[in-house]
């Protein structure tokens, strides 16, 4: 049994029917490493069917090509392709033959592909996709994830046929359970031996077991195995201890199948008066909600660019994130497994009720058993996530079907896994949406509405009242039935509910799975005050594309007062993220850390100056505009707004040692103070009291006059295969590591050595310029360069800009060394 990458070696190009090639119609083939965006580097348009949605995006169908070798000797075994996840509507054609298919854009499938294929020969491996008008944001398309190649004797543990769960765990010992599926295609009953062990994170073995199983043809077998593994090293978000399971199918001599799972030993429970608790110790959900796209690298889940959501989300203060609003990936969820983060992972943004023209809600009646199958298939084992959400703003919610529906979807999930605890976002605004529609036309029958934007665009002019809807009787008495299914009530934007439930449902424990970035201080405070509210899900820890503009901010005149969440091309991004898409925390981000009591040291924002005195144009996912620096050349003398973000009493601000204010912070305040001044350059700092005592300071420093390049990769070392990456930040600075925002210009990148460029981006959320090209012009002085290895060996990164030095960056990939474990023998 062989389990490999089938990620290289592939060709795509926009899909040309046979009939279409006859009429003389020709598209090149382009070679591309998996996972892959076959959208991210098509131009943009104004008039893209999508708009805004899509971040302007023009949809399309694709298709993909791979040679696959086989050989005469493996005639008799089984062969599969595992795709982790391909948007959208896959069609897998083995020689010309349709092997499989699969609608959903997020779900893993596996595909039987050896009655298709010719021992002794070369295969085709042609897979079509597409995406139209399927998406409320930016989807990408193409083999977005990993893709393996999975070859079995007829005799073998079934793809995806292991489960592992920790029912009994105390301090001197736990129980795993390895439930294994047996299967045998051939002609023969075979009775094989199944060996299991347990690993440490030293690779020790702590613990084995075995026992025959017998198998008539064309049968299933399950084989229990109960392990005891002492003094248990138990998973949680700050000890994410790992331990493996190696099970070997034998028969005689004769290895049948041998698999290795990575797993976790932790306990989950809830209850309304200790909230959640993992291994018994009680954590608040400090939530990230996390759309799929990786930024400059469009939707492709490179497994280091999964990694480094995690790793920067972390230390961005967030203990857990929700997949929004689709399954995650694996490369995301072993991310979460290493690196200690807790999931959320969400099914569905669409039922039976559509949200898009084309979107999943046409499938979704015959499909939707099938992916709860997949969901929970590839989440099993891993220990980071504790929460399943059947759905995001789900309108039918709100119907005596909707409560159909939620009990249906709730009662198969819990068939397949009953350890973990099932939720649902609900939209108590979406859930009564024909009540709100109804009120909404008449508003706009007196007065014709300013532009699109959709149930967001509503939801931005009924800001205000979204809780008054959330809580009202109606929305009580309409989703009663639909939260009643759940082990824990999603709220998305209804913190309105969160005192109110604990009087009305006793028994309801709630998290907010969606809140809005300028309440951060406000739910935190009530997570904290309610042992029944176990967390809050920000909308949204990472920046992404489409939803063009949803946090936008802008400036008008003083007699305007509305803003839009669906800006005009060439917007590209939500602008909505904590942390924007090249992995940078903004100003909101360190707020936000202040807020969850995990930063005491104070930060100084400020807004752009060119703005200063005009009217503030925001949506309800807005931050200021502001950034962490103090370099505004040509406003010397001008006013200035400064945000300072503390826990503190009290702030002072000081520039150049002279005082400008001293003002009060603290919860009290909002965690901020705010300084009018004017610009001057020099050193400014921000001195945080708490009894009159200094608690922290913080400073900005004017860039001098000069400018270089300041190159950076995340990482110098490097795995030699293409799931790993280097992520490099390129800075305009002063040469001091000042970076100058204001001069922005054109950087071009070259790579040499064994590495492309994967991607060269910036953080700006309404830009004409792609991901692909070499050169790309910074945004507040910075871009991100993201480079890919193709093989091992030594890789330089050059960057150039106008009236810079030239950077250079030494990068080495070196080959992959195997894991050794000691020899399973039943």
């Amino acid at each position: 049994m062989t389990i490999t990458a089938f990620n290289d070696g592939w060709a795509y190009r926009r899909k040309v029917s046979a009939f279409a090639e006859l009429g003389g119609v020709r598209e090149d083939w382009t070679t591309v490493t998996l996972p892959h965006d076959a959208l991210i580097g098509t131009p943009r348009r104004a008039d893209a069917p999508g708009g805004a949605a899509a971040g302007y995006f023009p949809g399309g169908a694709f298709e993909y090509r791979k040679d696959l070798l086989v050989e005469e000797s493996d005639r008799g075994r089984c062969f599969f392709l595992e795709f982790d996840g391909v948007y959208r509507g896959a069609m897998v054609y083995v020689n010309g033959a349709l092997a499989g298919q699969h609608a959903f854009g997020y779900s893993r499938f596996t595909v039987r592909i050896d009655p298709f294929l010719r021992f002794g020969g070369v295969n085709e491996i042609r897979v079509e996709c597409r995406a139209h008008l399927d998406g409320r944001w930016y989807t990408g398309a193409g083999i977005h994830r990993d893709v393996r190649l999975i070859v079995k004797e007829p005799v073998h543990i079934a793809v995806d046929g292991v489960r592992i769960s920790t029912p009994d765990i105390e301090p001197d010992r736990a129980v795993v359970e390895i439930v294994a599926e047996v299967v045998n295609t051939g002609a023969v009953t075979t009775t094989a031996v199944l060996a299991s062990a347990v690993d440490d994170e030293g690779r020790a073995e702590v613990a084995r077991d075995r026992s025959p199983v017998t198998v008539p043809p064309g049968e299933r077998a399950i084989v229990r195995h109960r392990l005891y593994v002492a003094d248990p090293a138990l998973w949680d978000v700050d000890t994410p201890s790992l331990y493996t399971a190696r099970l070997l199918l034998r028969d005689g001599d004769r290895v049948l199948d041998e698999h290795a799972v990575e797993f976790g030993v932790r306990r989950v429970q809830v209850d309304p008066h200790k909230g959640l608790r993992i291994n018994g110790r009680t954590v608040k959900l400090r939530g990230a909600c996390l759309h799929h796209d990786n930024g400059p690298l469009g939707a492709a889940a490179i497994e280091r660019a999964e990694e480094r959501r995690v790793e920067s989300l972390k230390a961005a203060g967030f203990n857990a994130i929700r997949s929004s609003h689709n399954p995650a990936g694996s490369a995301l969820l072993r991310a979460c497994d290493r690196l200690g983060m807790l999931v959320m992972d969400e099914t569905f943004d669409v039922w039976t009720s559509g949200k898009t023209d084309f979107d999943y809600a046409g499938d979704f009646a015959e499909w939707w058993e099938r992916d709860v199958e997949a969901l929970v298939a590839k989440d099993f084992n891993h220990p980071s996530v504790i929460l399943y959400s059947i759905g995001n703003e789900i309108p039918e919610t709100g119907t005596p079907f909707g409560g159909v529906w939620s009990r249906r979807i709730a009662e198969k999930v819990r068939s397949l896994d009953d350890t973990r605890l099932i939720t649902n976002g609900v939209n108590g605004f979406v859930s009564v949406l024909d009540v709100v529609l109804a009120g909404a036309r008449q508003a706009t029958s007196a007065e014709p509405s300013n532009g699109g934007g959709g149930v967001n665009g509503m939801m931005t002019q009924a800001a205000v009242m979204m809780n008054q809807v959330s809580a009202s009787e109606e929305v009580t008495g309409r989703t009663e039935e639909s939260f009643s299914v759940l082990d824990v009530a999603g709220l998305n934007y209804g913190d309105g509910r969160y005192e109110l439930d604990r009087e009305l449902f006793p028994g309801r424990v709630i998290v907010g799975t969606e809140t809005f970035p300028v309440r951060a201080a406000q739910n935190w405070s009530l997570v904290l005050a309610n042992d029944h509210v176990i967390g809050d899900f920000t909308w949204t820890g990472w920046d992404y594309l489409g939803e063009a503009g949803l946090g936008s901010v802008g400036y008008g005149d003083s007699d305007e007062r509305t803003a839009s969440v669906a800006q005009p091309y060439p917007w590209l991004t939500a602008w909505c993220g904590d942390i924007d898409i090249t992995g940078r925390r903004r100003p909101v981000s360190y707020y936000r850390e202040i807020v969850f009591g995990l930063r005491s040291t104070p930060y100084i924002a400020v807004r752009r100056p060119r703005h200063h005195g005009r009217t503030v144009l925001a949506t309800p996912w807005s931050w200021s505009d502001a950034i962490g620096s103090w370099t505004w050349e040509g406003f010397e003398g001008k006013p200035v707004h400064v945000e300072v973000y503390s826990d503190a009493d009290e702030v002072e601000l000081l520039l150049d040692g002279t005082t400008v204010g001293r003002r009060p912070a603290g919860p009290d305040h909002g965690f901020r103070a705010d300084f009018e001044l004017s610009y001057a350059p020099g050193e400014l700092v921000a001195v945080a009291y708490t009894g009159g005592r200094e608690q922290g300071r913080f400073g900005l420093v004017t860039a001098g006059e000069d400018l270089a390049l300041d190159v950076r990769a995340d990482r110098s070392d490097l795995r030699a295969d293409s799931g790993d990456l280097a992520f490099v930040d390129i800075v305009l600075t002063d040469g001091a590591g000042n970076a100058h925002p204001g001069r922005d210009r054109p950087v071009t990148v070259t790579v040499d050595g064994p590495a492309v460029l994967q991607a060269l981006g910036s953080a700006d959320p309404a830009t004409e310029e792609t991901f692909s090209g070499p050169s790309r012009r910074t945004f507040d002085g910075r871009a991100l360069a993201v480079i890919r290895p193709t093989g091992a060996g030594d890789i330089t990164v050059t960057v150039r800009a106008d009236g810079c030095g030239t950077a250079r960056l030494a990068l080495r990939a070196g080959a992959v060394e195997a894991v050794e474990h000691d020899a399973l023998v039943p």
